[in-house]
């Protein structure tokens, strides 16, 4: 005895099927379309992450005390790699610079911009002939030219800077490398 009912057939009987132990999965459009939004946002967040990091801000970590009293070792702070693209660095700023004699990075302060001279003698920093007032350091911290120099004149060239630590016994900074070029500077810190 045959029957004329409509023969039905299952829409999952033309997708694919993966075994996951006894059960059966079947991968339809909503899972495929969830797999693809998924790897779409990954791709998003870390696209976002490499141009905040690269571009705008980033998380740094002290290293040495090159930078005492106002940084320490193992503090973090924030570079901010924006601003100069914004405006050009200024006198006082904290910077991450690319260190032209270990070919890391390090932390230093800019003492002198393009056009600046900057005479050390007898411990003062002259800044354009006059005495530099240095509230950032510890009192009576004397700044000395490296040797063979008992005083050193460096004059800044344009988009170049003259840049100290202010733990000025022990930092290498401009007065070993002289002048730093804008290029080297990645950005200044936020503390």
């Amino acid at each position: 005895m045959e029957t004329d009912l409509p023969l039905r057939t299952s829409r999952l009987a033309d997708k694919p099927v993966i075994r996951y132990g006894s059960r059966k999965l079947r991968i339809g459009p909503s899972l495929l379309k969830q797999l693809c939004q998924c790897i779409v946002a990954l791709g998003l967040g870390l696209g976002s992450y490499y141009l905040i990091s690269n571009y705008f801000v980033q998380s740094v970590q002290v290293v040495g005390s090159s930078m005492n009293p106002t940084l320490h070792d193992s503090e973090f702070c924030l570079l901010n790699r924006w601003i100069y693209y914004v405006r050009q660095p200024h006198r006082t700023d904290v910077v991450v610079i690319r260190d032209p004699s270990a070919r890391c990075y390090s932390v230093k302060r800019i003492v002198g911009v393009g056009g600046d001279s900057i005479y050390l003698k007898n411990g003062e920093v002259f800044l354009n002939g006059r005495k530099l007032v240095e509230p950032y350091l510890s009192p009576h911290t004397p700044t000395y030219a490296y040797a063979p120099f008992r005083d050193q004149l460096i004059v800044c060239g344009k988009d170049q800077y003259f840049l100290l630590g202010d733990n000025r016994m022990n930092s290498a900074d401009s007065r070993t490398y002289g002048t730093v070029s804008r290029q080297n500077i990645l950005g200044m810190l936020v503390h």
